[in-house]
């Protein structure tokens, strides 16, 4: 059995457990593969998978003739790609508003709904939105963590840190690039490496642009 990937701590998730417990239920919107699922994945005590292959007819069958079925679970449930039937964000938020409590459900997608005159209600006072984005260096581990932006604010006299950085932070920007599904959105214009430092701007043979901040306008 193939081992399972362990999950790299994402600054989102505390923000996420923040709104699971100040609102009913948590929008999770972001990029493809930018880690929705597998981060709330961390917090759902239930989980429900709509493109589930062996049970997606089933699920959807369930969402027009008994929708609450799909809602039954330990909380917060989490519906993931919960745009393949968008009757589901009213049926939520009824539920939300009848049960009372905060931190119900999650939803994640990687689409806006394809039929949104199944959405009466804009969610307002029932949902609260989290929008994630790709991995940060320090997520990915490929930075050191060595300076916070948070503990800058509180000591301002304490910074130290050492970066072990080269141009490899290019290997793993070709790789995103490599998942961009052009049939959603246009294919890159061009790749580009911003650095801070460098006294020189330039092309790599592999068509990257290698670019110091101090030399950009516009």
């Amino acid at each position: 059995m193939a081992e399972q990937l362990k999950y790299r701590k994402r600054v989102v998730d505390s923000l996420l457990a923040e709104k699971l417990e100040a609102t009913g239920a948590v929008l999770i919107e972001g990029p493809k593969a930018c880690g929705k699922t597998t981060t709330a994945e961390q917090q759902a005590k239930s989980i429900l998978y709509m493109d589930d292959p062996d049970r997606m007819s089933q699920n959807l069958q369930l969402a027009q003739t008994n929708i609450k079925v799909l809602l039954r679970g330990e909380t917060p449930r989490l519906i993931d790609e919960w745009q393949i039937a968008p009757q589901l964000w009213d049926a939520i938020r009824f539920e939300v508003d009848h049960r009372g409590d905060d931190g119900l459900f999650m939803l994640t997608g990687s689409a806006v709904p394809a039929d949104d005159s199944k959405i009466h209600h804009t969610g307002t006072g029932r949902f609260s939105w989290l929008t994630m984005r790709p991995m940060t260096l320090w997520e990915s581990g490929e930075s050191t963590g060595d300076v916070s932006l948070g503990s800058m604010f509180e000591h301002p006299e304490m910074v130290e840190g050492e970066s072990h950085l080269s141009m490899e932070g290019v290997d793993a920007l070709k790789d995103l690039a490599g998942k961009i599904d052009t049939s959603r959105m246009r294919e890159s214009s061009f790749l580009m490496v911003l650095t801070g430092v460098g006294q020189y701007a330039y092309r790599r043979e592999d068509g990257v642009y290698v670019v110091p901040i101090g030399c950009l306008k516009d």
